[in-house]
């Protein structure tokens, strides 16, 4: 069974910094597009970021290109979002997500059938 577990998320003053972690199992972790989710009340759920099998790639939305960054680690089967000069805007449920292989729009939610619970991340003074 795919398991996926958030963590990290809080309360940040605009300008400040947060870590967010997804823990996994249930899968080969190399194999699998990893991408994060974000969404604000009353809005769509939006693609934050991906990295590729193996990290052979990331892809970021515009809006937190230069400010936040995707990774993971192998030997924890863990994947992160290093979020760097917050802003309110950002302010969002942020979901973790998986599926396997490359596959076409990775930034669709629908793409993706494994999940998880999210993490509240706020940005304000």
């Amino acid at each position: 069974e795919v398991q996926l577990v958030e963590s990290g998320g809080g309360l940040v003053q605009p300008g400040g910094s947060l870590r967010l972690a997804c823990a996994t199992s249930g899968f080969s972790f190399g194999t699998y597009t990893m991408t994060w989710f974000r969404q604000a009340p009353g809005k769509e759920r939006e693609r934050v970021a991906s990295i590729y099998p193996g990290g052979a790639a990331t892809a970021y939305t515009d809006s937190v290109k230069g400010r936040f960054s995707i990774s993971q680690d192998n030997a924890e089967n863990t994947f992160y979002l290093q979020m760097n000069n917050l802003k309110p805007e950002d302010t969002a449920m942020y979901y973790c997500a998986a599926a396997p292989g490359w596959f076409l729009q990775p930034h669709l939610p629908r793409s993706y059938n494994n999940w998880g619970q999210g993490t509240q991340v706020t940005v304000s003074s």
